[in-house]
């Protein structure tokens, strides 16, 4: 067996061994399911404004959804990583909830998109001039997108067993920073696995939490592609003969940085893959001493840089990207721009931060220094997508991402986010009262769940 010296990794182990529950505490329990969400081809694709409204022609390899289901007592939470550019749309997320909440009594949901450029768009609805008519097969999978992800996390529910789990954490070279010029260029070089197993050791999955933009096949290229995660998935099949879930990180600025010698999505994964499996053989899972589940949604409407109720700002958009998704976009965003922080904490140990967006590498590195939890991951591209939120400095510098075009949400959204996060962090550990739940000021007001 790999030591976690030999990986210079970080690995904790999580409890203690013993498999015996009391009748009266809460056990632990964890279920994994995937499914094939390929979309029909002859859909727009996602991500690369060049492409504009082009179809997709093919499928270079197909798309999933995994989920993990973990139960703590009385309480769930399912995490969902899927092969999308973006996680679901408000609508779709309230449907989603909505059902889980009353079929499965699952309160805590995280569902993140990969942010694969080589997936289909979901944001088109069925009204003339916003994609029906015109876009009727993306219309159709928009539609059936919230059955299927409710579908796969009933799956995973209804698998649940007692379990065990560890963490393992490594810093790997692997993503560089695209934005800045500032030197030395920041990057999060966080590599953490979280290895599910059942409790007499055979293994459920793991879940690894990485930051960089899967943007590795070409635009032109107009075939439905997982990108590197998919590449990395079958290398840690190959390697473990393990099921495994990607939740992506803080990708905003990041990009993949394949070592020397290696080039293209699928060697770039199987590197990643590789680097997966040798952490996950080192972790030594156990059963939590005392599961819990604990967590908070907090919505945000922030000011804009852009104006969307002018037509004007519309029309340039939909010439950018095309007229009935722009539609759809800027409906969302004519009363300021939305986002969704959620917060949970597995175990009293583990804290699971998820913003609806593109955020930079530094809101993550930063949260993970002040939060005083033995480990703390951050999932982008969850529950949502409202464009980019670069840290202040960034905007000073400058620079796709951190322009209102592709960020139009006000300066220090994403600051504002993180320290919200820390203090969910706080409050669901008991380390400090819960403060007041008031609105934050005129250009940005906060709810919470």
């Amino acid at each position: 067996m790999f030591t976690a010296c030999a990986l210079l990794a970080v690995v904790l182990t999580i409890g203690t061994a013993a498999p015996v529950f009391a009748a009266d505490e809460p056990t632990f329990e964890a279920g994994f399911a995937k499914q094939d969400i390929t979309p029909p081809v002859g859909m727009p694709m996602w991500g690369y404004g060049d492409r504009h409204a082009d179809l997709s022609e093919g499928v270079l390899d197909p798309l999933w959804a995994r989920a993990v289901v973990l139960r703590a007592g009385d309480d769930k939470l399912a995490l969902v990583g899927t092969d999308l550019g973006r996680g679901p749309t408000i609508a779709m997320m309230e449907v989603i909830r909505d059902r889980l909440r009353s079929e499965a009594g699952i309160e805590h949901v995280i569902i993140s998109g990969s942010h694969s450029h080589h997936g289909p768009v979901i944001e088109l609805t069925d009204r003339p001039g916003y994609g029906a008519g015109k876009f009727d097969v993306a219309v159709q999978y928009a539609k059936e997108l919230p059955g299927k992800l409710i579908d796969l996390i009933l799956a995973a529910d209804a698998q649940l067993q007692p379990a065990r789990l560890g963490v393992g954490i490594k810093n790997v070279a692997l993503n560089r920073n695209r934005h800045t010029k500032r030197q030395p260029k920041s990057t999060e070089p966080m590599l953490a696995v979280v290895r599910f197993d059942a409790t007499d050791g055979s293994p459920i999955c793991v879940l690894v939490n990485f930051a960089a933009h899967p943007t590795m096949i070409e635009s032109k290229i107009l075939k439905y592609s997982a990108d590197y995660p998919g590449a990395m998935h079958k290398a840690i099949a190959d390697e473990l003969g393990i099921e495994s879930m990607f939740m992506q990180g803080a990708a905003g600025d990041q990009s993949a940085n394949p070592p020397q010698g290696t080039s293209g999505h699928e060697q770039f994964g199987a590197v990643l893959g590789r680097e997966v499996a040798e952490i996950a053989r080192s972790i030594e899972t156990a059963v939590p001493a005392e599961p819990s589940i604990v967590g908070q949604v907090d919505r945000f409407t922030f000011g804009s840089r852009i104006d969307f109720n002018n037509p004007w700002i519309e029309v340039a958009y939909g010439r950018a990207f095309f007229p009935e998704l722009i539609k759809n976009f800027a409906e969302e965003m004519k009363g300021g721009v939305p986002a969704e922080l959620n917060t949970v904490v597995l175990n009293g140990e583990i804290a699971l931060v998820s913003g609806s967006g593109e955020y930079f590498c530094n809101h993550s590195n930063r949260l993970k220094e002040r939060s005083y939890l033995p480990h703390t991951l951050f999932f982008g591209y969850a529950n949502g997508h409202n464009l980019y939120f670069p840290t202040i400095e960034a905007v000073s510098e400058g620079g796709y991402g951190a322009d209102p075009p592709v960020s139009p949400v006000e300066l220090g959204a994403g600051e504002q986010m993180m320290n919200q996060a820390l203090i969910n962090i706080y409050t669901l550990t008991g380390q400090i009262a819960p403060p007041p739940r008031v609105p934050s000021g005129d250009a940005a007001s906060a709810t919470s769940d």
